[in-house]
């Protein structure tokens, strides 16, 4: 090892780990098919080799990985060493990266946007010159101004490669680079990594599972895994030597990478071929330990190391070198939330458009429904459907939004949140920094369309708590959608789960669609329990002690209802025919009065309580939605957002 070289080395490692697929109740109960996946693997890489793993699928490739990042989930034996340091999951994060097979970007954003907004310890102009160097190293500075959602295939693989290459990794592992890609983007791709590994000093492990001939002289070092056994490893032209010498020489014209992975892998086309292959395999495997020591240590890169450019890691650079700042992080979040929000691409417009116009277009369509509304008697029954259109629809397009605009957001942040780049509460902070002001403008312009249906407030601070009431509502469901898309990732589902709990809190405890002196008596305490029972008071409250309805209104043209008449009718105990409603207060007083006794204004339409309560509620969603996403969920339940 030269004086400025990094050296990952595995020595003797045993992992087990779930072998099979189960179900969500066997995970949950821990009743799953285990078995051991990496057998006894050593090997080593140093700055500025490829290294890669080849094997068939069930191999082991991908375990091995896990492995060396420290996110496998199982019993670990043996030593995984950086520079003779043990790789802690804190080592790892700060001075590794993983590119994992799956990564989802934030649609809206840039390429540019994309390697600018990931957080590490950069900041500033040395950022934007990292990134554009890292765009020029993997030939993306021509589409940097592209959307995320316009990009080929390989070149959403490179941008995956350089959001890891950003944080100036001395390891870097790769999780199938070049699956489903044309032999053209599989050389490129391949090309660059070994030209970032010398230029950058950085020890690159991939895993392949088809490898091209055209791609071998970039290999500095290979891997053959066959059901977690080693079949070889070490430098790729020792490894001609290796099995030319126990008797496997590659033929002429023949893919040597392919062949050999070939000889490694189980041939399951018969039961005597599956025999003779395991047979065969075991025995190479035994054979490479016997006499593949001085193969497993050879290279053709090392001693050549010298030359690299001024992005090498020497052994100057300390291993630990610390994680971004709480609030840089938190700002580079926030920033990008804002960033692909107000993007003008397709995505960024739809989100404009479900933030900010999306109520208010509704209740411009309720205006124009409820805009003939007259003084009569029916109006009573009008202005409380229009009470209960407004809330319901506040209650489901703050569903609809966080469902249309938040899984994108959270499915990021499981998978950065995996590299150790933050934490739940700064991501909840930084998004409802984003949202709640969108949500404020948007609830404020709804209600200044419906408000004169309402009546005519000469006092504004009506119309700011009516207002406020909407915000609050919009905010309660949109943070319970949130905590429910936490553990449930089908989008309908979800949406399904989340719209049921206000439809039957409106139903319930609105005193709309049914009288709350209706219910029995546990159901009626079990409204205490809801926002919508506060919410839907405070705005029956303010529509129904307009002084336009403190007076008997007629039923229409051809029947008045004078004071007179309509007294003597209650008095006789004969109900009117036409005048059913005195005024705003008896409408109040049949939809919350529990008993004659009652005092609805100082008790279930108290203003002040209503308005407090109905807040209390929702800043209690959002400290609880930051608590839940402190709790450490299962990894069974994260994988699924991540994979």
């Amino acid at each position: 090892m030269i004086s400025s070289d990094y050296v990952l080395e595995l020595c003797n490692v045993f992992y087990s780990g779930q072998v099979e697929k189960g179900s969500c109740l066997q995970r949950m109960i821990g009743n799953i098919k285990t078995g051991v996946i990496l057998k006894d693997v050593s090997m080593s890489v140093h700055s500025g080799e490829v290294l890669a793993v080849l094997g068939s699928k069930g191999s082991g490739k991908k375990a091995l990985l896990d492995v060396i990042s420290r996110r496998a989930q199982g019993p670990i034996r043996g030593q995984i060493l950086l520079n003779s340091h043990p790789l802690s999951l804190c080592l790892f994060q700060q001075r590794c990266a993983y590119v994992t097979h799956k990564c989802d970007f934030i649609s809206g954003l840039t390429v540019q946007q994309t390697l600018y907004y990931t957080p590490t310890k950069l900041s500033g102009y040395l950022k934007k010159s990292k990134v554009k160097q890292v765009m020029a190293d993997l030939a993306l500075s021509q589409v940097a101004n592209k959307c995320i959602e316009d990009l080929t295939r390989s070149e959403y693989r490179r941008l995956m490669i350089g959001v890891q290459l950003i944080k100036d990794p001395v390891v870097l592992l790769l999780d199938e680079p070049t699956w489903d890609l044309d032999p053209l983007n599989t050389y490129l791709i391949v090309s660059i990594l070994s030209n970032a590994a010398k230029k950058y000093g950085t020890a690159i492990v991939l895993t392949m599972e088809k490898p091209r001939s055209d791609v071998f002289p970039f290999l500095e070092r290979v891997l053959y895994l066959c059901l977690g056994d080693v079949v070889y490893t070490g430098g790729t032209r020792q490894m001609l030597e290796y099995f030319n010498a126990i008797g496997f020489p590659c033929p002429q014209l023949e893919n040597p990478l392919m062949y050999y992975l070939c000889l490694s892998t189980v041939d399951r086309r018969s039961r005597e071929r599956f025999v003779e292959s395991n047979h065969q395999i075991a025995a190479l495997v035994e054979k490479f330990k016997i006499e593949g020591g001085m193969f497993r240590k050879g290279s053709s890169i090392i001693g050549t190391n010298h030359n690299m450019e001024h992005g090498l890691h020497g052994n100057k650079v300390p291993l630990f070198i610390g994680k971004p700042g709480s609030f840089p992080t938190g700002w580079t979040i926030y920033t990008r939330l804002l960033a692909a929000t107000l993007s003008f691409k397709k995505a960024g417009l739809s989100q404009t458009f479900l933030r900010l116009f999306f109520l208010p277009l509704y209740f411009f369509f309720l205006w124009l429904f409820y805009r003939e509304m007259k003084d009569w008697q029916h109006t009573f029954i009008s202005r409380s459907g229009l009470v209960l259109n407004c809330l319901s629809a506040t209650y489901f397009i703050g569903i609809i939004n966080a469902i249309m605009i938040y899984p994108r957001y959270r499915t990021r942040y499981y998978q950065e949140t995996q590299e150790g780049l933050y934490g739940g509460t700064l991501f909840l902070l930084s998004y409802n920094l984003v949202s709640l002001p969108f949500s404020f403008i948007s609830t404020f312009a709804s209600t200044a369309i419906i408000f004169t249906l309402i009546g005519s407030f000469t006092n504004p601070m009506d119309y700011i708590y009516f207002s406020l009431i909407l915000w609050a509502s919009y905010i309660f469901t949109e943070q319970q959608t949130m905590a429910i898309l936490m553990i449930i990732k089908d989008y309908l589902k979800a949406a399904i789960f989340s719209i049921y709990i206000p439809a039957v809190c409106v139903t319930l405890s609105s005193g709309i669609l049914r009288s709350i002196k209706g219910l029995q008596d546990w159901l009626y305490y079990l409204t205490y329990a809801t926002q919508t029972r506060y919410a839907a008071a405070f705005l029956n409250r303010k529509v129904f002690t307009n002084p336009t309805l403190n007076q008997i209104l007629p039923f229409d043209l051809q029947h008045n209802c004078t004071h007179m008449n309509f007294e003597t009718s209650l008095l006789n105990g004969i109900s009117s025919p036409y005048c059913r409603y005195a005024n705003g207060l008896s409408f109040l007083t049949e939809r919350y009065g529990r008993d004659t006794t009652d005092n609805i204004f100082n008790g279930i339409l108290e203003e002040d309580t209503n308005i407090g309560v109905t807040f209390a509620f929702t800043l209690g969603m959002i400290v609880f939605n930051l608590f839940l996403y402190l709790i450490p969920l299962p990894s069974f339940i994260k994988a699924k957002f991540r994979e």
